[in-house]
């Protein structure tokens, strides 16, 4: 039984169910919610998780209303500002998966940058999600090996693995997605393969040290097989 987490993801859902109910608009709870994956940040690094996945912005978040969307962006950008410096000084190593190229130039070159002054950090590597979809992740991933050549008997696993956004980093452990929602909404399609899917009905912007420690206990009890029997991994259950 695997009970200590290399590779936590989390699907931050419930900012805009969190400020309807309390009478705010929309941006509002995404502002909170930045707050909460600042927090996270912190309990993440505190409690020895070398990497954290958050889905931030996905291919499909386009459809929503655009003041909504031009307000996350002003958030993003506002966000990125004020925290590279603590960021940088608290070791952590800032990655973007995704296609960028959608962004506006400045904020792309915002990006570029916080990724440049983090780059040498190793305590926790943070890796955000933007503009990111699975299938177009992967999709992204055939292309590059067909543009380079790679023969079908040359396809494996492993060296599809090195043209998925997330190559620097292992598939996660645990997937926590807060809301109350029970799916994966298009994130980490491959990755996910043998993760832990832990569901909390908490909305995002509530989430704190305390939940996440409920999810970090839950996934203690789990037992990982990969395939074996309980009997092979430990544990005793088939």
């Amino acid at each position: 039984m695997q009970s200590r987490i290399n590779h936590l993801a989390i699907i931050m859902d419930g900012n805009g169910r969190w400020a309807q109910r309390q009478g705010l608009p929309r941006l509002k709870g995404h502002e909170m919610g930045a707050r909460a994956a600042k927090r996270i940040v912190e309990d993440a690094k505190a409690r020895s998780i070398k990497y954290l996945t958050l889905y931030a912005f996905s291919s499909e978040n386009w459809n929503r209303p655009r003041e909504e969307v031009e307000g996350l962006f002003s958030l993003m950008e506002r966000f990125i500002a004020e925290e590279v410096d603590r960021l940088r000084q608290s070791g952590i190593c800032i990655h973007v998966i995704g296609d960028l190229s959608r962004f506006s130039l400045r904020l792309q070159d915002t990006i570029r940058r916080t990724l440049d002054e983090t780059k040498d950090n190793t305590d926790l590597h943070l890796a955000i999600a933007l503009n990111y979809g699975g299938r177009d992740e992967i999709v992204r991933a055939v292309k590059g090996l067909m543009q380079n050549g790679v023969s079908p008997d040359d396809v494996t696993e492993q060296s599809f693995s090195t043209r998925l956004d997330t190559s620097f980093m292992p598939d996660p452990d645990l997937l926590v997605r807060t809301g109350g929602e029970w799916r994966i909404s298009n994130f980490l399609l491959w990755q996910l393969a043998y993760t832990e899917l832990y569901f909390t009905p908490t909305l995002w912007p509530d989430f704190d040290s305390a939940t996440l420690d409920e999810a970090i206990a839950w996934f203690g009890s789990r037992q990982r097989r990969f395939g074996m029997t309980g009997e092979q991994v430990g544990g005793g259950r088939p």
